[in-house]
Order: structure tokens, then sequence, then C-alpha cells
């Protein structure tokens, strides 16, 4: 099915703004304007917004600790997120999970998680909830190459299979375990080959180029939707920044990143569109001056609003 030339374009601005928001976000972080650890999304937005675009208001989505693309993709105010980053009180936790727990569960983000594939249990939970409901909103549970390890990622993939609830599993493989090599640390070609163990679908699927994360994710979540299942689609992309702030990189090869950079899906998107007649090159720069204009606005915003009161300290808390 083709897509409207109006999607195209919205999913370039909303890649766009991802990528603004990052860049800022790295400044402030690099002059010391908010504490904690900032996990980067660069390189790998094709994901976030080929997913979400498929995604309505009632749908869901569980995160990771590098969160920040999907609350943007999902809907999430800019604003709110950066007063997060500075622990601010208008910050969409009230200045309380910082970057690593970013959530909205109004727009039905669940959450960042700073605990390894800790969201993979949470979204065959909420599935299991508008499966009782007898809805059909859709979860989709975003994780890294190096959760697919851990425990959560096997009960969690079994239950939500057994139960043929309507949750998507994307892996966000971008080839690094923090700073072992993926390909070093499974035995299989590709992640998503793990699908047949739990007999649903698997797919792999470019990460950099977002029409190809549109089409493959379209099918899952239509899937999902009409109570067919789970899908798990492994999307090849690579971090084009460390694995957090300050971390040099220097287990990377030169070669190898140098490579990947020329595959950053933003230009390479915006190249395509152009040559499509859908994008001209000043509707690109004003997406891309309107995306630091709104980065700007969201650092006053931010720097304007006041920290929470001690005697808040424990409201909101749970456990």
């Amino acid at each position: 099915m083709a897509i409207p030339n109006s999607e195209l374009i919205d999913m370039y601005r909303t890649m766009v703004r991802i990528r603004a928001f990052e860049q800022r976000m790295i400044r402030e972080y690099e002059a010391g304007h908010f504490p904690g650890w900032l996990h980067s999304y660069i390189g790998q937005e094709a994901i976030a917004v080929g997913a979400c675009a498929h995604l309505r208001p009632d749908d869901y989505i569980t995160s990771t600790h590098r969160g920040h693309g999907h609350l943007i993709a999902k809907g999430g105010s800019v604003d709110r997120m950066v007063a997060e980053l500075y622990g601010k009180s208008t910050g969409c936790n009230r200045g309380k999970g910082g970057s690593m727990h970013v959530a909205d569960v109004s727009i039905g983000m669940l959450g960042a998680n700073g605990i390894n594939g800790a969201g993979i249990p949470i979204a065959a939970g909420c599935a299991l909830s508008a499966q009782m409901r007898g809805t059909d909103q859709v979860t989709v549970c975003f994780f890294g190459d190096g959760a697919a390890g851990v425990g959560a990622f096997h009960e969690g993939i079994n239950f939500a299979s057994t139960l043929k609830l309507g949750v998507v599993y994307v892996i966000e493989n971008n080839q690094w375990f923090v700073n072992s090599r993926t390909s070093d640390c499974v035995n299989i070609d590709h992640l998503a080959d793990r699908a047949s163990a739990y007999g649903i679908p698997g797919a792999v699927v470019d990460g950099n180029d977002v029409i190809a994360v549109y089409d493959v994710m379209g099918e899952a979540i239509a899937r999902a939707r009409r109570g067919e299942g789970p899908t798990l689609v492994e999307c090849q992309t690579y971090r084009l920044r460390g694995h957090m702030e300050g971390d040099p990189q220097d287990y990377k090869p030169e070669q190898e990143q140098q490579e990947w950079e020329k595959r950053d899906p933003i230009p390479s998107y915006k190249e395509r569109l152009v040559d499509m007649g859908v994008l001209t090159e000043a509707t690109a720069a004003s997406i891309q001056n309107e995306a630091e204009s709104e980065m700007d606005a969201a650092v006053r915003f931010a720097e304007e609003s006041p920290f929470p009161n001690p005697e808040e300290a424990l409201a909101d808390v749970f456990a």
C-alpha cells in the first residue's frame, strides 16, 4: 500500500525532531545542566518512527534506557521530557525519573526502564489487559540486542505467544552489547530466528530505512490487532554515539563507524524523499529550523520550571 505524501513527510519531521532533541540534550549534558546518565538514540530514529506511525493514541509502547525517541514518536511532549531530564516538577514524571525512566501514560508510553529487558514482561501484561478488556489495542515493545539474552525475553515472549496476545516485540539491534559485539555473543545469524521457538513469526528489517520498518511493522501490528498473536521484529541498525555520553567508543573499529555513518537514516531518507518529489530542500530546511526552535523553547521551559518541593518526595511512589 502506498504511503501518503503527508505521512512520508510527517515521518521525516519526527525523525528530525528526535535527532534535534538528542543533539541539544547532549550539549546541555556536557555543559552540566542536568545530572544522571544520557543514552542517545542518534542513528536509530527510523525504528521508533516507522513503528509508531501505525499506532493509535490508545495503543501502548514500552521502552528502554534509550527511550527519548520512543516517547517523541508516540506523541509525547518535548517540553515535559526536557523538564524531566532537568529534574523539574513540570517533567513527565515530576522530576523523579530522569532520562532512563521517562514515561507518559496519557499517550500509552509506559516508560523507559533502567533494567535491561524489563519492558518485555510489562508489554505482555499490558497486552493481556487489552485482551481481557476485549479491546484491539496493540502494545509495541522496544528493546535492544543485549536484552534478547535475558530471562525476561524468553519468559515474556513465551507467555505472549501462548495466549496470542496483541504485542509486537521490536529488537533494536545496534550491533553492540554496551562494548561487546552482538555477533560475538550469540550463535545464530539473526536474533529474530528465535521466534520459531515460540511459534510466532519473525522478521529482519533494515532499521535505518524508515519505509522498510513501516512496512514490516504495519503487517505485525495488523496481525496483533486481529488477535493473531505476537511477532518478533529485528531491526538492524547502529548507534552512532557511545553506549552513553562519555563513552569513548574505543572498542569500535573506526572504519565500521564510518560505514554506518554513511547509512545515517535521516539524510538518506531526506535524499529519497527529494528524489521522489515529495520533499524540497526548502521544506527540509524549514523542518530542521522548526525542530531546533522547538528544542530552544523546551530548554527555556525546563530552566524556568521549579524543582519539586521536598515534601513531594514520597508522592507517586508505590514501592
